[in-house]
């Protein structure tokens, strides 16, 4: 019942398969859109320095010219000049260290030794000079604001009246002890030492900045500041055709795309925005489809991958709406790379540029500069991807996000060159995003474990690890069936060289060569080629058992490989390895011995299927003629030629090929290929004549 169940779940699935499609497009789509941000874009691009091309620019309305960013910084920093530090006057400190005067005075008169006579005088001296200190005020220099020079303009402010004074007519401390000794040293027969201890002791500073209330009137003079110098009125010229974008072209232009986004943001129909949108994205996604259809047949159908792929691109472009509605300082911060790397490693080359290119289009409308952003991102792209072509080491990560940078760096300083006409003038800062996009495209890395576990796929990655002779089955393979392990080795190398030249994925087909025969672990001896001793275990058993031991290599090599985990796109190797053909030397045999018995002939088939893509279809070429070449009494040039024309001769006979998309003349190609390497294997000298 539980099968019935999944048949009739799978049926309903490939019914509505179709469907299932379309209502992802849709989903897809739709939530793209939704989360573009909802602008209007202008429809201009400029950059300094450059000659404008298009027709007459004229105002179609009023608007008022933008200050530039060095414009109001300057604003800035006058505004803030133009405001004098506060500094608090507290009449307390004066009367609380006076009194402090008259206290210490007392007791320190009584040791001071010096005659009584004298007392009045130093009293009314040394309280006179502390008044008088007071009196001009006693403040603590801020550095803050001594920017020409040790003195500044300051305002002082008591009981709510404000006075503008030089800091040179109030003292320091120091200078306030300074004039205090001066005054005392005109004194004659006077002990200054001990009224400059008592003042010393008394002298607090009565003049305290007020951070608060300063600050407080910078930002109000900051936020007075306007962030506009004069008007364009409509019907204007903003910028004739021909002429160069000055910066005094270029700030109107920037002036007249603020308030393009303005009038668009007041009177736009953000309907007619959001339709826009809609029919762009539709355009990518459906291109896509169609390129899928047209090319990668096998994705198309497989709406598993296809929800992968419209992830990734939907993951991408949430991203960068989301960068847009953080205001992001700079887009380049944004690993795009990261696209293009995870399709190529998950896919192939053409999908993952052909993806790219639709992802950085529909980018390119939401972002400054496009056509800079565009060049930026498709070279870097097509450069992560060919980077990459032949994954083959996990090095090659590091190594290809070297490469994008140093992409990035070469359009970065050319790119510069173009606006700027010189290296000097180059910000070198405005290349730090790049360097923080190629870190974050290593992102790629753990992603494509994930995208690999979700969705059940097979990365060049996860083959890397497979290929490793050190894992459990491989090492099992190589204790229990020797032999067996020798054959898995040649036939991988024969396969892999073979696909390289006829175009695949060599390190699919190396994996499947090495797992291929592992069903054999159960009972090696059955192998000849595991057999060393003379003695032949199928001698005590009939044909027909020996040919279903033969066969059940296939689905218990199946099973093994279920058990380990391995990836479905290796196990499609074991299962197709050898067809649907028959086990010619037991069913033969069977029809010599036995020609009276009625002979069932599936029980000498292997159950299949055949061959269903040109890894899989190299690979069973591979194995036999491997294995056959074991028998060659006397390997030369001749037999081994004769041998390999036999064996894919047969092969093509029993139509083991038929759905493996190789050509005839892929064939040709893998048939000298096979001979040379056979040759060089059994150590064959080939005789060269001169004509």
């Amino acid at each position: 019942m539980a099968t019935l169940s999944s048949s009739r779940q799978k049926a309903l699935l490939r019914k509505y398969s179709g469907n299932v499609k379309i209502l992802m497009m849709l989903v897809s789509i739709c939530f793209i859109v939704l989360v573009l941000p909802k602008q209007a874009k202008f429809r201009y691009e400029y950059e300094k320095g450059k000659v404008w091309n298009q027709k007459d620019l004229i105002s179609p309305y009023i608007f008022a010219i933008l200050k530039t960013e060095q414009e109001r910084k300057e604003d800035r920093e006058a505004a803030i000049r133009s405001i004098t530090p506060i500094y608090q006057l507290d009449a307390e400190v004066e009367q609380q260290s006076l009194e402090g005067y008259k206290n210490g005075f007392e007791i320190k008169w009584k040791t001071s030794g010096i005659n009584d006579g004298q007392k009045q005088r130093y009293f009314t001296l040394g309280y006179n000079l502390l008044k008088e200190v007071y009196a001009k005020g006693v403040l603590a220099l801020n550095k803050k604001y001594q920017t020409s020079g040790e003195n500044y303009r300051i305002t002082i402010l008591h009981n709510n009246i404000a006075t503008e004074i030089n800091t040179s007519q109030v003292f320091t401390h120091e200078g306030a002890l300074s004039y205090v000794d001066q005054a005392l040293s005109a004194n004659k027969n006077l002990d200054k030492t001990f009224l400059i201890g008592i003042i010393q002791d008394r002298l607090q500073y009565n003049l305290s900045y007020d951070d608060k209330l300063t600050t407080r009137l910078e930002n109000e003079a900051v936020d007075g500041l306007s962030a506009t110098r004069g008007m364009v009125q409509k019907g204007d010229l903003i910028v004739a055709r021909g002429s160069v974008i000055n910066q005094d072209i270029y700030q109107k232009l920037e002036s007249f795309k603020s308030a393009f986004d303005d009038n668009v943001r007041v009177n736009g129909n953000p309907k007619l925005v959001l339709l826009g949108q809609f029919l762009l994205v539709t355009i990518v996604i459906s291109l896509l489809m169609v390129f899928l259809y047209l090319f990668r047949k096998d994705i198309y159908y497989d709406n598993r991958l296809v929800s992968l792929i419209l992830l990734v691109i939907t993951a991408m472009l949430a991203t960068l709406s989301l960068a847009i509605r953080v205001q992001l300082p700079n887009f380049y911060y944004i690993p795009y790379c990261i696209v293009p790397i995870i399709i190529r490693i998950l896919f192939d080359t053409r999908l993952a540029l052909n993806i790219h290119l639709l992802v950085v289009l529909i980018a390119g409308f939401f972002v400054p500069n496009s056509f800079e952003f565009g060049f930026f991102e498709i070279t870097a792209g097509m450069v992560s991807i060919y980077s990459i072509k032949n994954l083959v080491r996990r090095e090659q990560f590091l190594i290809s996000a070297g490469i994008i940078l140093a992409n990035y760096f070469f359009a970065f300083v050319g790119i510069s060159l173009i606006r700027e006409g010189s290296l000097t003038s180059i910000d070198w800062t405005d290349f730090l995003p790049f360097l923080f996009s190629v870190g974050s495209t290593l992102l790629a890395y753990p992603l494509i474990y994930v995208f690999e576990k979700v969705f059940g796929l097979t990365s060049d990655i996860t083959l890397i690890e497979l290929t490793n002779t050190n894992a459990t089955l491989l090492r099992k393979l190589a204790f229990s069936a020797p032999g067996t392990f020798q054959h898995s080795l040649q036939v991988a190398n024969l396969a892999e060289s073979a696909i390289y030249a006829i175009g695949g994925n060599a390190l699919l087909v190396r994996a499947g060569a090495l797992y291929h025969d592992i069903g054999k672990i159960e009972n090696p001896l059955y192998f000849i080629e595991n057999q060393s001793s003379g003695f032949n275990p199928h001698d005590k058993v009939t044909y027909e058992e020996s040919a279903q031991i033969i066969i059940r290599h296939v689905s218990k090599g199946i099973d093994m490989a279920r058990k380990e985990n391995l990836p479905e796109i290796v196990i499609d190797f074991i299962r197709t390895h050898h067809g649907n053909t028959r086990v010619d030397y037991f069913y033969q045999s069977h029809l010599k011995n036995f020609p009276e018995k009625i002979v069932d002939e599936n029980t000498f088939r292997y159950p299949g299927p055949i061959p269903f893509s040109k890894e899989t279809g190299v690979l069973m070429l591979a194995d036999s003629v491997e294995a056959a070449s074991r028998s060659l009494h006397e390997p030369n040039a001749a037999t081994i030629d004769a041998l390999v024309e036999r064996i894919i001769e047969y092969k093509l006979d029993q139509e083991q090929l038929n759905d493996s998309n190789i050509t005839l003349k892929d064939l040709e190609t893998i048939k000298a290929i096979f001979k040379r390497m056979l040759m060089s294997i059994y150590h064959v000298r080939i005789d060269y004549q001169n004509n």
